[in-house]
This record gives structure tokens, C-alpha cells and sequence, in this order.
């Protein structure tokens, strides 16, 4: 018990220095820990928001293109020039059976067909542009969520029922039960029930998207049995961009992640990530140095006691534990100090940052997983800035630091 008794009767002796490092380390990891609950929070939140609409991986039709010969002298070699061809209404013949092909994938959650193209709704007169969408709703739900988008009716989609926007419901008046007349750019023309309201997040898309049974839209936009695109939903969304490789190797069919898509998206949250983590490499050489400079203090206050117990027989391996003790004590009880301290604070900016409903402005991510990994953290990080202090300690010469 020689080491933890020395290690805590010096800390005990300089109770002001040890309450000092021991708040620079609270306050270091609570600032940590509020970084990352914050941070996490919001872009799992944005993540979500962007997600609620759309597929992790979208499987689409492959593009046509022109191979042009080139006429060479011969003896040399022979290129085929590729084209980008205008591309025309493409879909995927026999998608049941790629459906299946790439619900076979590893990782894949769900999949969902969709026939969608554009068409005009009109009411009174009045005449929208919207993006027809086709689904199987069973199938569709398991990627987007509808019953969080729901505000009126019911999620059904029976033969001659369609589902719209709150946005496009608003600009033409309509209400569910009322009729309302689709016509696609083929001439098709057919009249529909607003079976329900749905709010999309974006005023854009509750103003465009109009879903309608699966069969119905195939016939009005002339797709006979086809559809346009497959929607997949993986396990883990970050893995979309494996997962749509994998999907178009098997399925001979184009595959986009959502990475991919949203790539502006991407880049700002790892420019986020960075700049927290830049945050939190100087927070912790702060605190690194904190308690490094206070060991440093202590070394040279106790340095005639250091020398009496290293005249006594003491190794220098003894010593220098005594105070990387210290600086484990220092870090882990500051690091539970501090993820306290920094939860609280992540959990009172809930209630200060609302929404005008009064909900949550975004949930904040506070898991037990985030004060054990900063709590080790801060431990190593308390036990490596005590090497310096720890190491001059044990080459203290005897004699030279009694006399001193």
C-alpha cells in the first residue's frame, strides 16, 4: 500500500493545487462531453430529417450509350469512342426478380419498387405539376416512415386512392374525400380519392409528390408491368456506398448511395466532425498540461521528502508510480465529474433550444458508452501527463535533494 498512501497523502497536503487540477480536468471533460452529446446529436438528427424521405441506395436503369469506331492506319491500335446517348424513359423489365436479387444482398433491410414519372394534377381549373409515385405501400413504408408524416386520413392506397402533399393540398384547396383529376405526359387522364395528407419536411416535396397504388401508376405512365427504380434500405446507412456496389454488380442494374447523392451533405458533417474533434484535441492538451504543471509544482515542493524516501531504500520505479497515480486519480475523478457536469448541460440546452411547437430543437446523444470512453481517456491522457513529473521525481539524487 506504499504508493496509493503516498500518492494520497501528497495530494491531501496540497489540497488547493489537487482542487485546482481537479476543476481545469472537470471542466475539460464536461466541455468534452457537451461537444459530443451536441454534436452527435445533431447529425444524427439532420441524418434522420434527410433519410426520412428517401432510400439508402436507389437502383436505377443503366444509362444507353453510343460506341462510336474510329478508323485508324493500320498497325495501330483500334479505340471505341463512348457517348453519353439523350437518355429516354428507361425502367427495369422483370423487377420482381432483381428485387429479389438484391434483397439477398448482406446488409439489406427492406426494398421497395417504385414506378414514378411526371404528370399534372388539376382541380377547378387549376393545374399542378407532380411527381406521380408508384408503390407498394407494405413495401414502401419499410423505407419511409409515413405514419410520422401522416396530418390527415389514413395510409391506404386501394385501387383509385392517392396520398398528396399538405403544400399541393393547400395551394388547391383540397381536403381527404375530395376528388382530384391526374394526367400524365402520355395523355392519360384518371380520377382519384385523396385518401390521405402527408407532410414530407420539405415544402417542395409536400407540394410535388403525389402516391398512388403501384399498378395504377404503371398504367397511366405506360410502364405496361415495369417500374423506374428499386429502393433499398441497408442495416447500417453508413455502409450504403458498399452496399449499392454490391447491389449493381448483382442486379446488372445502376445503383446510387445516399453519400452519393447528398454529397454536399456529407461533406459539411465532416467538416463538423472535424472541427469537434479539433475542439476536443486542444481541451484535452489543456488539461494534459494542467495537470503535468501541478505535478511539476509538487515534485519540487516535496523534493526534500522525495530524497529522504529515496535515502531510505525506496525505488525509483516506486516513486515514479506514486505520481502517475496521481495523475490517473486526476483524470478518472475528474472525467465522472465531468461527464456530469457536460450531460447536464447537453440535457439543459434541450430545454432552452425548442422548436415554436415547444418540442426539442434536436435530441441530444448522451449514452453510457460516451462517459466510459471519456472516462478512459481522460485517465490516460491524467496518467501520461504525470510521465514528465513522474520520471523527474524518481532521478532525483538523494543527497542533492536533502541538501536542497
Amino acid at each position: 500500500m506504499f504508493v496509493p498512501t503516498v500518492a494520497w497523502r501528497l495530494m491531501r497536503e496540497g489540497r488547493f493545487q489537487s482542487w485546482l487540477i481537479l476543476a481545469g480536468v472537470t471542466l475539460g471533460v464536461a466541455v468534452v462531453v457537451y461537444i459530443t452529446a451536441i454534436v452527435s446529436g445533431l447529425q444524427a438528427n439532420i441524418i434522420d430529417k434527410t433519410l426520412s424521405t428517401q432510400a439508402h441506395v436507389t437502383l436505377k436503369p443503366r444509362e444507353d450509350v453510343n460506341l462510336r469506331q474510329i478508323t485508324v492506319p493500320a498497325g495501330e491500335t483500334l479505340l471505341a469512342e463512348v457517348e453519353t446517348r439523350t437518355q429516354r424513359e428507361n425502367t427495369i423489365a422483370n423487377w420482381q426478380r432483381l428485387k429479389a436479387a438484391a434483397d439477398g444482398v448482406p446488409g439489406v433491410a427492406a426494398s421497395a419498387a417504385l414506378a414514378s414519372g411526371p404528370g399534372f394534377v388539376i382541380k377547378g381549373g387549376v393545374r399542378k405539376s407532380v411527381v406521380l409515385m408508384g408503390v407498394e405501400l407494405t413495401d414502401y413504408q419499410k423505407i419511409v416512415p409515413l405514419e410520422t408524416k401522416l396530418r390527415a386520413g389514413r395510409l391506404r392506397l386501394a385501387s383509385g386512392d392517392v396520398m398528396i402533399g399538405t403544400e399541393l393540398a393547400r395551394e388547391l384547396g383540397l381536403k381527404v374525400g375530395d376528388r382530384l383529376r391526374v394526367v400524365t405526359a402520355t395523355g392519360s387522364a384518371e380520377t382519384y380519392t385523396i385518401g390521405a395528407l402527408l407532410d414530407f419536411g420539405l415544402k417542395d416535396l409536400s407540394r410535388r409528390w403525389l402516391l398512388m397504388p403501384l399498378r395504377s401508376a404503371q398504367n397511366q405512365l405506360g410502364y405496361r408491368l415495369d417500374v423506374s427504380e428499386i429502393y433499398l434500405r441497408a442495416d447500417d446507412l453508413f455502409d450504403a456506398e458498399a452496399l449499392a456496389a454490391a447491389a449493381a454488380a448483382r442486379t446488372g442494374l445502376d445503383a446510387d448511395s445516399w453519400q452519393e447523392t447528398n454529397s454536399q451533405l456529407v461533406t459539411a458533417l465532416r467538416s463538423q466532425s472535424a472541427s469537434s474533434n479539433m475542439i476536443k484535441v486542444f481541451v484535452t492538451l489543456a488539461v494534459a498540461l494542467g495537470i503535468a504543471s501541478v505535478l511539476v509544482v509538487s515534485v519540487v515542493q516535496k523534493q526534500r521528502e522525495i530524497g529522504i524516501l529515496r535515502a531510505m531504500g525506496t525505488p525509483a520505479a516506486r516513486i515514479r508510480a506514486v505520481f502517475l497515480l496521481q495523475g490517473a486519480l486526476y483524470g478518472l475523478a475528474g472525467s465522472l465529474l465531468g461527464s456530469m457536469l457536460g450531460a447536464a448541460l447537453a440535457l439543459g440546452f434541450t430545454r432552452i433550444a425548442r422548436n415554436t411547437d415547444g418540442s426539442p430543437l434536436f435530441p441530444v446523444v448522451v449514452t453510457p458508452s460516451l462517459f466510459a470512453v471519456t472516462a478512459m481517456i481522460a485517465t490516460l491522457v491524467g496518467v501520461l501527463a504525470a510521465w514528465a513529473p513522474a520520471r523527474r521525481a524518481a532521478r532525483l539524487d538523494p543527497v542533492e535533494a536533502i541538501r536542497g
